[in-house]
């Protein structure tokens, strides 16, 4: 019984010593681990490029709406949708015999009124009657050539005439129809898409920032000194002709919030014409500017973050204010210089200063997909 007893002890104490040296090995081994590696890059300054896009309609610089001047029905349209015409080129021609009635009617009134006044004047000139009686039946005389000249102009008025050079428009009347000046839709409306207007606004916030932004005194000036704007069509694609911001409003709608632009681009191959849409892309150069991927960088608490490499190859969390957000960089408006060396990518699995084994890489590489942006 008493040689049991005494070997509780003794295994006791072996149990402690094996347990002990465990985890002076363990502690040793982790000591020893060496720190993870993870890629890091210097810095550098570049001049990039970002756009905010408005959404904006197409017009023609000129879109003439083509109006009969006369009541009538339509006799002939002589041209058809899309077709080039020139100016006082005959696209619709109005059915006028009852107006040729009318003329005729008119005319021959003429005649009588001239016979009146030519067996007057003699009678005048004699003394035989008064002066009144030959000015009353020149006035008839001019009542009728004024009455015959309106009935000629509606005669005019039925052949319907382009009044610009451009491009015909949907024609919303046909051969029969009866039409008259008092239409609120127009035959149809020309279009000079040689050049094409894209109007687009700018809410308050915006448009403060683009008096703040553009160079000049005044708005003419900064409109003058803004840069080439670009054209994103509706499919996607970019125009190939850049544009320029000719006039706003300078106003803001009370309604809208807003302030009108118009830009205007040339349209050598007419691809542009009315109610087209799209987007208009306004440019804003950084120059010099502290950029980095967004993928070398975590969200928390909202706040956009980066891990920056400190002394001793210690990975330090550090807060980034934003400038602007191009593709996928970040434009740093503080919080990083150009001295700075940071984490650029696997910063999910880092701990702030926690030590790292830092591998150098170039800036280029990691912003390589975004080159097109640098100027």
């Amino acid at each position: 019984m008493k040689s049991k007893k005494l070997n509780i002890p003794l295994a006791l104490s072996l149990f402690l010593v094996i347990v002990s040296c465990g985890n002076n090995e363990q502690k040793q081994a982790t000591a020893e681990a060496p720190p993870a590696p993870f890629p890091v890059a210097q810095i550098q300054p570049k001049t990039v490029t970002g756009y905010q896009e408005y959404p904006t309609t197409i017009e023609g610089i000129v879109n003439s709406g083509v109006r009969a001047k006369t009541s009538g029905y339509i006799q002939n349209v002589l041209v058809d949708e899309g077709e080039k015409v020139r100016k006082g080129q005959v696209l619709f021609k109005l059915e006028t015999q009852s107006l040729n009635q009318d003329a005729g009617a008119a005319e021959a009134r003429i005649n009588v009124a001239q016979v009146e006044v030519d067996k007057l004047i003699p009678l005048v000139e004699k003394n035989i009657i008064s002066p009144v009686q030959l000015e009353t039946a020149k006035a008839n005389l001019a009542q009728a050539k004024a009455n015959y000249s309106s009935i000629a102009a509606s005669i005019g008025y039925a052949t319907v005439k382009s009044p610009v050079d451009g491009y015909v428009g949907a024609i919303k009347f046909r051969e029969g129809s009866l039409v008259s000046p008092s239409d609120p839709t127009p035959l149809t409306t020309v279009s000079d898409i040689s050049k094409v207007y894209a109007f687009f606004s700018l809410n308050e916030k915006q448009y403060l920032d683009f008096l703040q932004k553009a160079e000049g005194k005044n708005l003419e000036e900064k409109l003058a000194n803004f840069p080439d704007v670009q054209l994103i069509l509706a499919n996607g694609s970019t125009y190939s002709e850049k544009g320029k911001i000719q006039t706003s409003s300078g106003q803001i709608n009370q309604n809208t919030g807003t302030v009108s632009f118009r830009a205007i681009f040339d349209n050598p191959n007419q691809l542009l014409t009315n109610g087209n849409s799209g987007k208009i892309q306004i440019p804003t150069v950084y120059e010099n500017a502290i950029v980095i991927p967004q993928g070398a960088t975590y969200e928390q608490q909202g706040n956009i973050m980066v891990f920056k490499l400190t002394e001793n190859n210690k990975a330090s969390s550090t807060l980034l204010k934003i400038k602007a957000n191009i593709e996928n960089l970040y434009v740093v408006e503080s919080g990083l210089d150009s001295k700075d060396k940071i984490v650029v990518s696997g910063v999910g699995k880092l701990k702030n200063d926690m030590t790292i084994a830092p591998q150098e890489v170039s800036f280029d590489s990691i912003v390589k997909p975004i080159k097109p942006l640098f100027q």
